[in-house]
């Protein structure tokens, strides 16, 4: 049992909406509070199955909103606030630099201040690899790699821990950061590389590829980040920080040619192939590649991840194509609006 109530800020998105599936399945007897704002990427339909769930609450609400968020913490008291709320894509920072700023960095203050005047026994901070910057060839990143964020988003976030830090320096706030690698799985929003691959071939659109295609991600299957946060809320150290990666470093390349074999043999009379690839102009600040050490939470916490790559990859392929609804309910005009921001005026080098 980790305690009677947790904060979820963020929890209709991607990783907050399978992390309260993960604890309602797990502990039913927690009550969950999820405070959402409902951006483009946050979506009621992830957690429609468990809206009734009398341990479950949706607030619609903004971190960034702290005469709301006070009334939240004083209504329902939380014991724990794990905070997944963020504006989370690297290109969106890149064209927005702002909104990044103020909600991963400014609604972060709100949380913390809020968590210290109400006493809240823990204070979680999801963050990411991003905020170590780039690896060359070889080397990992551990704890103690210094901070070196090359992106608006990986600098909000890498802000926002050190923040975190401060609050629990200065004010004992009692805190734990996580920082994880590349996350897969259901319910990811399709502006990401794997949902974007499976939706395009879908569609029979092009699948841009950033430079050479070469950059390489270290792959975490969501479920497994799930079980680690838990890990970390029950028994890690207060003030600590712990990296969680899957151990599986692949090149953007390599996944994009994986998915489309995949959807091959799942769909073949559909016509999906690799003539879609399209090989685009690179990110701006583009990090090469990112490996995480998990040897801190493996070794205290005795934490490691339990899904396959492959395994993970085919069951997330085979999800998408379960529930093409959901996947046209969340490609709106938004969206479509910031797939031609982003990728129509690229120049194609290959």
């Amino acid at each position: 049992m980790i305690g009677k109530s947790i904060l979820v800020t963020g929890g209709a998105g991607f990783i907050g909406s399978n992390f309260i599936h993960y604890i309602l399945k797990k502990y039913p007897d927690i009550h969950i509070i999820n405070y959402d704002s409902l951006t483009y990427a946050g979506n009621l339909s992830n957690l429609k199955d468990i809206e009734l769930n009398s341990n479950y609450t949706f607030i619609k609400g903004d971190i960034c909103d702290k005469i709301q968020l006070n009334s939240v913490f004083e209504t329902y008291k939380p014991d724990y606030i794990a905070n997944f709320a963020a504006e989370s894509h690297v290109d969106k920072s890149i064209l927005d630099p702002e909104t990044f700023i103020k909600t991963n960095i400014l609604g972060v203050q709100n949380l913390l201040k809020l968590s210290l005047d109400h006493n809240v026994s823990k204070y979680i901070q999801i963050s990411t690899d991003e905020v170590y910057g780039s690896l060359g060839e070889t080397g990992y990143f551990t704890e103690n790699t210094p901070l070196d964020p090359r992106s608006p988003y990986s600098a909000s976030k890498a802000s926002a821990d050190l923040l975190t830090k401060a609050y629990s320096s200065t004010f004992g706030l009692p805190i734990q950061i996580t920082r994880c690698s590349n996350n897969y799985g259901p319910y990811q929003f399709p502006e990401k590389l794997i949902p974007l691959i499976i939706l395009n071939c879908l569609k029979g659109r092009k699948i841009p590829v950033y430079g050479d295609g070469l950059n390489i991600r270290d792959w975490l299957f969501v479920d497994d980040h799930c079980s680690a946060i838990d890990a970390v809320i029950k028994n890690g150290v207060v003030g600590e920080t712990y990296n969680i990666g899957g151990n599986n470093e692949k090149t953007n390349i390599e996944i994009i040619k994986t998915i489309i074999s995949i959807l091959q043999e799942k769909i073949p009379d559909k016509t999906i192939s690799e003539d879609l690839i399209t090989y685009v102009e690179d990110r701006k600040g583009h990090d090469r590649r990112y490996a995480i050490d998990s040897t801190k939470i493996k070794k205290e916490l005795k934490w490691k991840p339990e899904v396959p790559f492959e395994i993970g990859l085919e069951q997330t392929v085979q999800w998408y194509l379960n529930n093409q609804k959901w996947l046209e309910l969340v490609e709106n005009n938004d969206y479509l609006a910031y797939y031609e921001q982003n990728y129509a005026n690229r120049r194609i080098i290959i």
